[in-house]
């Protein structure tokens, strides 16, 4: 039963004034070192006063312009950009090696590692890039024998020189970006509010002069990536477009604006000597009247662009509740180490049953003679 009467009690919080030098400059002592800890490490090193979201929720959506003209032929975005969805991810495509009429059949390789002499020399189980090997060593001109391969025929010739498309400089890349924090419910989008449509069909992205101008001109971006165009243009290459969201929501709305900076994603490959730059094939397909299938091959080099968005958002909170903590420190001092603990015991905790409570009026609190005074006073006030 006295367990049972133990449990069911109830605590409220007794203050005590103690004049003691010791405990007094102990508990200032205390105090000053977690304040000094907060301003030092916590708020100007650490930062961790701030509750921050790295969780970014963003949507990227591109668009490119510009004309072209490539082996006398005018280029516009549905020959150069794929895929034409319009993602963060894409590629201009700025030279080609073209290989045309391909059909299905028996041809010779191309490729000069493939030469031979004799049927023996063309028994290897390594795959070719125009097909299969048929182990038949067959002429491919006059001087030059090679084996034959079965596939998609004639074999393409991917050695020979082929001019880039200047023009691809001067287009011009539109991005339009939004974000979301989950945490605390921020959106934006990189159009600011004080853009204009004038404003969208003359500016041109400069990371000083017009640093919020989703209109970026793509020699600007090679070169804000440290790259030479005419180069890249010839081996292909990825670059990264890099959208940075790092704000203070302590501050106004207006004050969360993104920042672009540029790079180059494949600078390893870039001095490889095997395989140097970004390249890939794509066919068209195309049928004869007597039912033939054929197709055109290319292979294209181009700039693949990566649009990466990153960013984190921060808000003050509240630390000074951890200063409690000295209180904490100075009460085990004071109760359980200095000259006379066991009257500040005394005074601190006091237990009250209720037969030492005189019966007073209703809710035990008010005699009932007071009450009328009582309210008389609240009216009064």
């Amino acid at each position: 039963m006295n367990c049972v009467a133990e449990f069911f009690t109830y605590e409220t919080t007794k203050s005590v004034v103690v004049k003691s030098w010791t405990i007094g400059v102990i508990n200032r002592a205390v105090q000053l070192l977690i304040i000094s800890y907060f301003i030092g490490w916590v708020f100007l090193h650490e930062k961790a006063y701030q509750v921050r979201d790295t969780f970014i929720e963003s949507s990227v959506v591109t668009k490119v312009k510009g004309f072209g003209k490539y082996t006398n032929r005018v280029m516009d975005t549905a020959d150069y950009v794929t895929p034409p969805q319009g993602t963060s991810v894409f590629v201009i495509i700025t030279k080609q090696i073209v290989t045309e009429n391909q059909v299905q059949g028996f041809c010779p390789e191309s490729e000069v590692k493939y030469s031979c002499v004799s049927d023996s020399d063309c028994q290897r189980p390594v795959p070719t890039t125009g097909g299969i090997l048929t182990g038949r060593c067959v002429n491919y001109n006059r001087s030059l024998r090679t084996c034959e391969i079965q596939g998609w025929c004639p074999a393409e010739v991917d050695t020979v020189q082929a001019p880039i498309m200047l023009e691809a400089e001067n287009f011009t890349l539109f991005i339009k970006n939004s974000i979301r924090f989950p945490l605390f419910d921020f959106e934006k989008g990189n159009l600011l509010p004080n853009l204009t449509a004038q404003d969208i069909r003359t500016c041109r992205f400069h990371p000083v002069t017009q640093p919020f101008c989703p209109i970026l001109r793509l020699g600007d971006i090679v070169r804000f990536a440290g790259q030479d165009f005419s180069k890249l243009a010839s081996t292909g290459g990825i670059l990264g477009i890099k959208i940075g969201w790092v704000c203070d929501l302590d501050r106004s709305w207006e004050h969360c604006v993104p920042s672009y900076t540029f790079t180059r994603l494949d600078s390893v490959s870039e001095k490889n000597n095997v395989s140097p730059g970004y390249n890939f094939r794509y066919a068209k397909y195309y049928r004869r009247e007597n039912g033939t299938e054929y197709r055109t091959l290319m292979k294209a080099f181009g700039i693949r662009f990566d649009v990466l968005v990153y960013g984190n958002v921060c808000t003050a909170r509240q630390p000074a509740g951890s200063v409690e903590g000295g209180t904490v420190l100075c009460d085990i001092i004071l109760l359980n180490f200095l000259k006379g603990a066991e009257q500040y015991k005394a005074k601190k905790f006091e237990e009250v049953s209720p037969r030492e409570v005189e019966p007073k009026g209703w809710m035990g609190l008010v005699p009932l003679s007071q009450l009328g005074a009582l309210s008389l006073g609240l009216a009064g006030c």
